[in-house]
């Protein structure tokens, strides 16, 4: 009665219907967050929003509820009154699961739709009618080109994370579904960051939109001290090891950590398990059943850590994680905030750990102007602190069985062992025993300390250098070369943006890539300009299907009848199976290794 009671003075003071407070009583909620007071009552009353939040402050129901409000369930086959479209499949399922349980009271139906699934069964869906559809972009306009998805009723159209659309390549995509919805529609837009180009697209689309920010207050991820946020630097090839000895002492009792590339997953999830941990993957070369069991396993408890894709784990929610790693500093700081929004929350204090590169100090202190926080830098534990932990974890256990009932049972071997041994030498030998097996095979590889203050560190990011100069254009002097607007070889500039030329590719020069580079695999698409492929189609596409990055995506050039990417060779495998049932605007491509013939 009491959560009830708080439901009607915090929910029902926005003006939502009878069947919706139920719903909210019953899922245990009790007052509006910040986003969603200040939100639902301008899109009840049907205004266009422009918003601004954080992962986390409750962005689903703030345009849900709205949705459901003005439902009419009384139709057998209704037509989809509200397109909401999201980044990947894992939010498009999120989403619609949250719709699902808002609306239950209210019969609502609701289909998410998304590549990776067969079309056919979301056909088939549609057909049978919905009042909500929760899209990726790529898959929506498919189901618009082939008339299966039906636009004439559509009164409001939301872009969730709608940064993250962009960034994934989908702006095309996302301005052609605009402009096949109805003008007179309502268009809400919510994102994390505001960069100019959301402000285009509010420009174009939005009539006179009302802006809600939610500031990070206090209790937020980023300024937050609840968040407990520190960096290592280390060799990258001393990496995984690093991250084995800092879990050791760390202990967390649920983890995720985000690698870049989906190779980079598989075989870090394979060292961490080979050192005693239950590491899960999850990335875009995986299919949709796998994925599920994977989240069953993190949420059930089963698996105490999640290595993972930042696409691959964009709307994940684990109520019990403790811990956040990113394995490489993000390239955007908007990212990490994203990141470590996962833990302290609801009150409790979480760590947010990342491995970084001597390279990558540039990226952590632009995220330290994003925050107003330095993330201090911590030493790598040493092979002794690292035994000082084990043991202490050790006792930890003697102390626990010795206070369990059932020891009488072995009596018996203590008298036995007792005439040729001491008492002593019997429970040393024990405890050796409880040791191995709870413990990971030792670490006897001392990894450097790289810990100085930044200003030293600059000497030690030049010594580096000579590993990377095969990677990073340089002149006669060694010197990094600039272009004119001031980027570097790498194709990055101040700001860590990846180059592209007027046609909208990323230039192989650019990005580093060519002679003596990184390996770099070329994939043959079987689609060009004939038919209607631009170079974003194929950046959204490859990242939403295999869970990889646009900016790891190399040269592209789309000739009449084809189209040659280029993608990191370690993870060419990956993209070519999970691209292999894939659609790019909404034709079957023929994807294949290229070879160059000379």
């Amino acid at each position: 009665m009491e959560n009830e009671r708080s439901v009607e003075s915090g929910f029902a003071d926005l003006g939502l219907r009878a069947e919706l407070l139920g719903a909210l009583s019953g899922l245990g909620y009790e007052e509006p967050t910040p986003i969603q007071r200040e939100a639902i009552p301008h899109l009840l009353a049907g205004r266009d929003l422009l918003g601004q939040a954080a992962t986390g402050t409750g962005k689903t129901a703030a345009f849900a509820l709205p949705i459901l409000q003005v439902l009419d369930a009384r139709e057998d086959r209704p037509l989809p009154v509200a397109l909401v479209l999201v980044p990947t499949r894992e939010l498009a399922m999120q989403v619609s699961e949250a719709v699902y349980k808002y609306g239950h009271d209210l019969r609502a139906r609701c289909v998410p739709i998304y590549g990776g699934q067969p079309i056919g069964r979301q056909i088939d869906a549609l057909r049978r009618g919905c009042h909500v559809v929760v899209a990726t972009p790529g898959r929506a306009l498919d189901h618009i080109r082939k008339n299966t998805l039906e636009l004439d009723s559509i009164a409001i159209v939301v872009l969730d994370e709608a940064d993250e659309m962009l960034d994934m390549g989908f702006a095309e995509d996302l301005e052609a579904i605009l402009e096949a919805t109805p003008p007179e529609r309502q268009t809400v837009l919510f994102s994390a960051t505001l960069p100019p180009r959301i402000n285009a697209i509010a420009r174009r689309h939005q009539r006179d939109p009302v802006r809600v920010t939610i500031e990070r207050s206090t209790s937020q991820a980023g300024t937050s001290p609840l968040v407990k946020q520190t960096a290592y630097l280390i060799p990258r090839h001393h990496k995984a090891a690093a991250l084995g000895r800092i879990l050791d002492i760390e202990a967390p009792e649920a983890a995720i950590v985000f690698c870049r590339t989906r190779g980079e997953v598989d075989q870090l999830t394979e060292t961490l398990n080979g050192r005693g941990y239950r590491a899960e993957a999850l990335h875009g070369g995986m299919d949709q059943e796998q994925r599920d069991r994977v989240m069953g396993r993190v949420r059930a408890g089963t698996a105490d850590l999640l290595i993972a894709t930042d696409v691959a784990a964009r709307g994940l929610d684990i109520d019990h994680l403790t811990h956040v790693v990113n394995y490489d500093v993000p390239s955007a700081p908007e990212s990490y905030v994203h990141r470590i929004g996962r833990v302290g929350r609801a009150g409790r204090v979480g760590v947010a750990i990342t491995l970084a590169e001597p390279r990558e100090q540039r990226q952590l202190q632009n995220i330290e102007r994003l925050t107003k926080q330095k993330i201090p830098f911590e030493k790598v534990p040493s092979i002794g602190a690292l035994r000082a932990r084990q043991m202490e974890l050790t006792t930890e256990t003697m102390r626990e069985t010795l206070a369990t009932d059932g020891l009488e049972h072995f009596e018996s071997v203590l008298r036995e062992l007792s005439d040729d041994f001491s008492i002593e030498q019997i429970a040393l030998a024990a405890i050796k025993l409880a040791h191995n097996a709870e413990q990971s095979t030792m670490d006897e590889i001392e990894i450097p300390d790289l810990s100085q203050p930044r200003d030293s560190r600059d000497r030690l990011e030049r010594s580096e250098r000579a590993d990377r100069s095969s990677r990073v254009g340089r002149d006669e002097r060694g010197r990094v070369g600039r272009d004119r607007f001031g980027r570097d070889r790498v194709g990055r500039d101040e700001r860590g943006r990846v180059g592209r030329d007027e046609r909208g590719r990323i230039g192989r020069d650019r990005v580093g890539r060519g002679r003596g580079g990184p390996a770099m695999a070329k994939l043959y698409v079987g689609l060009g300009r004939k038919a209607g492929i631009r170079p974003q189609d194929l950046v959204g596409a490859i990242a939403n299907e295999s869970g990889i990055s646009g900016r790891d995506i190399g040269d592209i050039k789309v000739s009449d009848q084809f189209s040659i990417v280029e993608v990191p060779g370690d993870d060419v495998e990956s993209i070519l199976r999970s691209m292999r049932h894939a659609s790019i605007r909404g034709k079957k491509a023929n994807i294949r290794r290229y070879r160059d013939e000379r």
